[in-house]
């Protein structure tokens, strides 16, 4: 049997949490024999003379001094104090500290990279985006650009400079050191730069003004200077900018009005255009078509020196353009190209490019050899309004006002003298569109009268008008009919001068305010007075073209429901059946079947 002394101390020894007052007690009253304290957690760790552990949180450590030194002074030496400055938590949160900055630095690596292209291209985020086009890439010329010789004859001189350079030099003559061309979208601008460069046989730097523009302050400069740079090592050469008006817009169009960083972009451009010398060799090409945006100083002389304005092509143009785009394709005996030249009145270069495209689709969809003028006439009418829906489910309501509506603006604009030729009316929808009616010019004017314009209103309020007239009511069919009429409207009381009570005064949006994009903000150059007098006459004008056509209807309201009926009998009218039955009352056949008829009863 083991045997032995045991301290019953030990044995009954427990630790607790108390109050800091119980531990100020205890101190008070000599039971206690050691003390921990720990600073910078304000805890308290005591151990009393019956072993007993204490343990204190969210203690007063200046008190507690106060207290302990105040014991050791009246009994020295039976008190055990010792502190613990350690701080486990510190070191966490110096560590915590270290992974945020690692974490934040590689989330920016990984950034710059994806925007270098790669990891080995994180310091080339400041250079230039621009594609360089080489001798080894594919060359346009100017014999792949149709219907722009005016534009052609602007770059040749600039071909011819960029071959022999010396022989202007000698003269002392300069070469504008930059060409801006101008024009609507879809006219060949880029095309234009590309076969000036192609003709030249110069390497061709291609890039996008929005390439220069940057969330991060001082990479758009970064970038233009690394452009004229490395244009510089290749002259001569061309450098193209398009849509420069994303960073060549007037200086202080933004809320702010600040130094931001597209302005500071712009500037760069600026300095560095001042800074060629005619013997470098460099041309700039830019396009645009919001010349009116552009900062003036990128304009003056010295810098975009002259301007080359890119219109949509007229019939011949449009004929040429058809014939280079035409290459390649087997074209039916049917086609014309001539006739399709004068049909599509307005398009450019890129719709007419798209209307043989679709063509050439049209007939692999249906497996044919070659491309017809149907597939080509589809092709116009799909780019203008868009695909037919011949699945959608119509009701014979819909389709009885829909045919109203579309033989009202046929019927007006055969009265009218002024109107364009009715091509073909149809009910079957297309884009947006429940029905269409295409009527296109024969010709390209230049100018557009007043009688054309009021002419042209009518032939749009003809459909409303059909269907106060054939349906005693009105529908929502009318909507764009209605918002174009009131633009052309409000364009001759403004732009125009054609208002007989303000006169020939320019009321327009020819003040338009710098800021905001020119387009939030309008400054009024007029009163109220004036403007009341605007509302007016445009009211007036559409008004009164509104019971013109009503009045028309109601004359020829016997051929507008023999229109109407047809339509729904037959959901598609070309311009030549149209034209005979609003004549004879008859389709083409059956009218000079009826007119033989005629003919031999006569002779009888």
């Amino acid at each position: 049997m083991l045997t032995g002394s045991l301290n019953p101390l030990s044995s009954s020894a427990k630790t607790e949490k108390a109050s800091y007052s119980k531990l100020v007690q205890n101190i008070e009253s000599d039971n206690v024999k050691s003390i921990i304290i720990n600073r910078n957690k304000s805890t308290a760790k005591s151990t009393l003379k019956s072993g007993d552990t204490m343990l204190v949180s969210n203690v007063s450590v200046t008190e507690l001094d106060k207290l302990i030194t105040s014991y050791i002074t009246e009994k020295p030496g039976e008190l055990d104090v010792t502190y613990d400055v350690s701080n486990p938590s510190g070191w966490t949160s110096a560590l915590m500290a270290l992974i945020s900055i690692g974490l934040l630095g590689f989330l920016v690596f990984v950034f710059f990279s994806q925007q270098g292209g790669g990891g080995n291209k994180v310091m080339t985020f400041g250079k230039s985006k621009a594609k360089l086009y080489t001798k080894s890439d594919k060359q346009y010329t100017f014999a792949d650009v149709a219907g722009a010789d005016e534009e052609k004859e602007e770059l040749a001189e600039v071909v011819d400079f960029l071959k022999s350079p010396r022989r202007y030099i000698d003269l002392g003559a300069r070469i504008p050191k930059g060409v801006l061309l101008v024009g609507p979208p879809g006219t060949g601008k880029t095309l234009l730069a590309k076969a000036t460069a192609g003709e030249a046989k110069v390497p061709f730097f291609s890039i996008s003004g929005s390439d220069f523009v940057e969330m991060f302050v001082g990479v758009g400069a970064s970038r233009v200077r690394d452009l004229f740079e490395t244009a510089k090592k290749n002259s001569p050469c061309i450098v193209f900018i398009d849509e420069i008006d994303a960073v060549g817009r007037h200086r202080g169009a933004g809320l702010g009005g600040g130094n931001d960083e597209r302005e500071q972009t712009l500037n760069q451009l600026l300095v560095e255009m001042d800074g060629f010398s005619n013997q470098e060799g460099i041309i700039i090409i830019a396009a645009t078509n919001r010349a009116d945006i552009l900062d003036p100083a990128i304009l003056r002389p010295g810098r975009f020196d002259r301007q080359v304005m890119v219109a949509p092509p007229d019939v011949k143009g449009r004929e040429d353009i058809l014939k280079v785009h035409s290459k390649g394709k087997p074209l039916a005996d049917d086609i014309d190209l001539s006739i399709i030249a004068k049909s599509t009145a307005g398009f450019t270069g890129a719709d007419l490019e798209n209307v043989m495209n679709e063509a050439s689709l049209l007939a692999a969809r249906k497996r044919e050899k070659k491309v017809s003028m149907k597939d080509i006439e589809e092709a116009i009418k799909r780019v203008i309004a868009g695909p037919e829906k011949k699945s959608k489910v119509i009701t014979d309501e819909d389709k009885k006002i829909t045919a109203a509506h579309e033989a009202g603006h046929a019927v007006v604009m055969k009265s009218l003298p002024q109107c364009d030729e009715v091509r073909e009316i149809s009910i079957i929808p297309r884009g947006m569109a429940a029905g269409y009616t295409i009527s296109l010019p024969d010709n390209d004017n230049s100018h557009m009268p007043k009688g054309k314009l009021l002419d042209l209103i009518c032939g749009l309020l003809g459909g409303r008008a059909a269907e106060e007239v054939l349906l005693d009511d009105i529908c929502t069919g009318a909507s764009n009919d209605i918002e174009r009429a009131s633009k052309i409207a409000r364009s001759m009381v403004t732009e125009w001068g054609m208002s007989e009570l303000l006169g020939p005064l320019g009321l327009g949006s020819g003040q338009d305010d710098v800021f905001i994009g020119r387009d939030f903000l309008r400054s009024k150059n007029y009163g109220e007075e004036v403007a009341s007098a605007i509302d007016k006459e445009v009211r007036d004008i559409i008004n009164e073209c509104h019971e013109k056509a009503i009045n028309i209807l109601k004359e020829h309201k016997d051929k507008l429901e023999l229109v109407t009926n047809e339509l729904i009998k037959k959901e598609t009218l070309t311009g030549e059946e149209f034209a005979s039955l609003y004549e004879t009352g008859k389709y083409p056949g059956e009218a000079e079947e009826a007119k033989d008829k005629e003919e031999n009863k006569d002779e009888q």
